[in-house]
């Protein structure tokens, strides 16, 4: 299994046709043909199979393509790794936080690395579970800062638990169900949350089940904290996040908490990796960074 035929390989799933492939690495389509051939020679299997619209991975190339990816990604970061060695310049560092991590030490955690390594590329996403463990499972993302649970994760990724997060439902200023003292209270109301598998709302769901309280099944689907908040904003549907996000100024405005409800959920906020691969010494310099100003933190 070569180099070159596992650059083609991938770079076939990326543009979807080996058409789209041979022009993006100034190719022809034959030697393409003949790298895949010679590939599905080596692991004994059809990787591929051409239709009309495009290319479809067999279970083999599939299994192969996740696999693929993260050998490429760990050879650029062993390049990585020389890069720092001699200076650091040409470093990336790929990182996923969650939006508390994003407004509280993210920040100070940036600064401080800028000033140590101002050659280093840091990459940031948001780190939603559903695509966060894709990421690290391929090698694209170095670790995430997240909430997860250990019972929820692959056995390819760790967790490094860090704090405890504390979660509220918010409204907007002046929603009428502000009052309630009780979960029960809330039971139908409209919520718009992140029910993807390893969100907070998913890990609500367990806490009120485990509580023998039954959440509204009258809920709005979103993926995205923008939306969320602007709709939590402006209508009476309900969200769940940090405690601390209604007091801030800026995240807060127009937002208040169900301040009088009797119990609210903790969860965990870790560092996440994959299992057994080092983390080159850039991305290594800022999870410690991570710990170093998570550490003690009232979330």
């Amino acid at each position: 299994m070569k180099d070159h035929q596992l650059k083609v390989f991938l770079r076939i799933a990326d543009e979807g046709s080996i058409r789209g492939a041979a022009r993006a690495l100034n190719l022809s389509q034959s030697a393409l043909t003949r790298a895949m051939r010679e590939l599905e020679a080596n692991v004994g299997a059809e990787l591929l199979i051409r239709s009309y619209r495009g290319v479809e991975f067999t279970p083999a190339g599939k299994a192969l393509l996740t696999r693929a990816r993260l050998v490429m990604s760990t050879l650029e970061k062993a390049r990585d790794e020389i890069r720092w060695l001699s200076g650091g310049a040409g470093t990336q560092v790929s990182v996923a936080v969650t939006s508390a991590i994003a407004a509280t030490v993210l920040p100070n955690v940036l600064r401080t690395f800028d000033q140590e390594q101002p050659d280093t590329r840091v990459i940031l996403a948001e780190s939603m579970l559903s695509t966060v463990l894709p990421g690290l499972m391929e090698g694209r993302i170095d670790f995430a800062v997240a909430v997860a649970e250990t019972s929820q994760l692959p056995y390819e990724i760790t967790l490094e638990p860090l704090a405890e997060l504390l979660s509220a439902p918010l409204g907007r200023v002046g929603h009428p169900l502000l009052q309630a003292s009780s979960w029960s209270e809330l039971a139908e109301a409209r919520w718009v949350l992140n029910l993807a598998a390893g969100s907070s709302a998913h890990y609500l769901k367990s806490w009120l089940n485990n509580r023998s309280i039954e959440m509204s099944e009258r809920i709005v689907c979103c993926d995205s904290s923008t939306l969320m908040v602007e709709l939590m904003r402006h209508t009476d549907m309900i969200g769940l996040a940090p405690r601390f996000f209604a007091d801030n100024s800026l995240s807060g405005k127009g937002l208040a908490c169900f301040d009088k409800l009797n119990d609210f959920p903790r969860f965990t906020v870790g560092l996440l990796k994959l299992k057994g691969v080092p983390l080159h010494p850039g991305a290594e310099r800022l999870a410690t960074l991570f710990r170093r100003e998570i550490s003690g933190l009232s979330l």
